[in-house]
């Protein structure tokens, strides 16, 4: 999957508020810490840049998916 490269952090922040359920807890520095509780607690650090590095974003989004996955499995344990 070809990822965008002109992504905001404020914009990648909002989009996993919206399409995951994230929450913004707080800010330290430049760094916005999201939240959710959906399936499970997981956190994220998304920095408030203008333009957000390629291995930034594909770090972000390899650890979202790591999330899901995780709860998923665990799930099906059950």
């Amino acid at each position: 999957m070809k990822l965008p490269r002109d992504y905001s952090g404020e914009l990648l922040a909002q989009a996993l508020c919206r399409e995951f359920g994230y929450e913004r807890v707080h800010q330290v520095g430049s760094h916005n810490i999201l939240q959710t509780e959906t399936p499970s607690h997981h956190r994220l650090t998304v920095p408030a840049h203008a333009d957000l590095r390629i291995g930034s974003l594909n770090v972000i989004r390899e650890r979202q998916i790591d999330s899901v996955l995780v709860q998923r499995d665990a799930h099906q344990c059950q």
